[in-house]
């Protein structure tokens, strides 16, 4: 009897170990799963998102969430907190977003919830058109147009400068964002010890990948241009600084089944083989990081392949003297046809005889392509990528819908394509970009007076990487010519 009553007592300590266990388990298994519900859990979009290609391609996620989304209500409130930052009023609207009434967000931006709302950005946000016949009316959106309203620079400029400022913290954000919502108890604690210090860290953490954006010696982008190769040598490469610039205009991306054709490379300067490469690139810029899955992420490729390659080019919006067209055709065929409607178009051409402005050229080589597909491949991701070779020239572009890509050149100096059939020496030294009121006269937008002075950015030719020179061709037309070469062009 006294031996049982010993062991009883000897076997009770293990079975409060035993509990004490098991409490822990129990314990950590909870707040596992809180962590996980809070931080990590994936919902899928609204079904409004996906119901019609066009309004996946303006709001559907890529994925870019995962590393580079920023939580909805920092990016909320930002506007509210540091407006002295904008480059003007209205929030975010002043970059000069593409925004649909009654949108919570502009196109391409998207919300989506992983783990909490985060905001990230698609190529919607850079290849989303605009442009309004009349002061009056609404705009109109085309879909994977050039964004030339869009101040990208000052967008980036913008998220970095609100996190250098001292009243980021906890404290601030949460109070304005407890002026627009009511968190919870525990998203408050998160937010505050997690997302709001992570968020700061992450951009701080791109004032270095940004800082050519900030140099007093380097023309700004201003609306519609970023420079894409300085982008993915600071952020994919993480290369040092160097002197190179090459801001050009953000392209549109319309019928891209058209570089199908054998012998026809992408960008501006040839530097990357084939669309499939480009979408690739261009995603990875965004999610500044490798995808969380990479079947997934190349599912997203192929379906805005797909939607893009079968995209037409948009008509123009004003009426067409169909007579005065068909006599510009000839003239197209004779002037500009060799380079622009044959096989050496989108195929790379040397800069002598063209004679535009070189820097874009400059900004990039071989070896920064060899290490970027190298990069890519690391990631297990298999495509054509960038040409490894050093650029010689820019392609002759594909014209479709040519009415709506005003600034001309690549690098956008050119106001309308009446200036750009004018002798280099006459065309526009200062003029500003990111107007979309439309010039039908002068086919491109309206860059001159008060409205285009107060709304757009200031693009002075003489700045480098901003010259207006080269690609003389048709300016020694007479009137009648260029007229009726004009007119054709509208119909392209």
């Amino acid at each position: 009897m006294a031996e049982t009553v010993h062991t009883a007592a000897t076997n009770r300590p293990k079975r409060w170990w035993l509990w004490a266990l098991l409490v822990l388990l129990l314990l950590g298994a909870m707040l596992g799963g809180i962590a996980w519900y809070k931080l990590f859990r994936e919902e899928p979009q609204p079904d409004w998102v996906t119901a019609t290609p066009e309004m996946r391609f303006k709001y559907g996620s890529i994925g870019a969430e995962n590393d580079a989304g920023i939580p909805y209500w920092i990016f909320y409130v930002l506007p509210r907190m540091f407006p002295e930052k904008l480059p003007g009023p209205g929030g975010y609207a002043s970059f000069g977003v593409a925004w649909e009434e009654g949108q919570e967000l502009p196109i391409g931006f998207t919300k989506k919830t992983i783990g909490f709302p985060r905001v990230a950005n698609t190529c919607a946000t850079c290849h989303m058109a605009s442009y309004r016949k009349t002061p009056d009316e609404n705009p109109t959106f085309v879909a994977a147009g050039p964004g030339h309203t869009l101040n990208l620079g000052a967008f980036f400029r913008f998220l970095v400068d609100c996190a250098k400022d001292p009243r980021f913290n906890a404290d601030n954000l949460l109070h304005e964002i407890r002026l627009v919502t009511e968190l919870s108890w525990l998203d408050r604690l998160i937010y505050r010890y997690a997302l709001i210090p992570i968020t700061k860290q992450r951009l701080l953490e791109r004032e270095a990948q940004f800082a050519w954006i900030y140099r007093k010696d380097f023309p700004d982008w201003g609306r519609g241009r970023d420079d894409g190769m300085n982008l993915t040598k600071y952020f994919m490469l993480e290369l040092p600084m160097d002197n190179s610039l090459g801001p050009t205009d953000m392209p549109p991306i319309w019928n891209l089944k058209k570089y199908a054709r054998p012998g026809t490379t992408m960008n501006f300067a040839g530097d990357s083989h084939d669309a499939q490469s480009v979408i690739i690139d261009s995603a990875l810029g965004l999610m500044n990081a490798a995808p969380k899955s990479n079947n997934e992420f190349l599912g997203h490729v192929r379906w805005l392949q797909e939607y893009l390659s079968a995209l037409p080019p948009p008509k123009y919006p004003f009426p067409i003297d169909a007579t005065l067209a068909a006599s510009g055709q000839p003239v197209f065929a004779a002037h500009c046809a060799s380079c622009h409607a044959s096989d050496r178009t989108g195929t790379r051409q040397p800069l002598a005889g063209i004679d535009t402005d070189r820097e874009r050229i400059d900004a990039w080589n071989a070896q920064n392509a060899i290490a970027a597909n190298r990069v890519v491949s690391g990631f297990g991701i298999q495509r054509k990528g960038l040409v490894e070779e050093d650029l010689i020239g820019y392609n002759p572009p594909f014209l479709d819908g040519l009415w709506l890509r005003a600034p001309y050149l690549h690098n956008g100096a050119v106001p309308t394509l009446r200036d750009m059939l004018t002798p280099p020496a006459q065309r526009p030294v200062v003029f500003w970009r990111g107007y979309d009121l439309y010039d039908p006269v002068n086919v491109g937008f309206v860059t001159q007076g008060a409205e285009a002075e107060r709304v757009g950015t200031r693009h002075d030719t003489r700045q480098r990487a901003n010259g207006n020179q080269g690609h003389a061709f048709g300016t020694d037309l007479p009137g009648n010519e260029k007229s009726a070469l004009l007119e054709y062009l509208k119909t392209l």
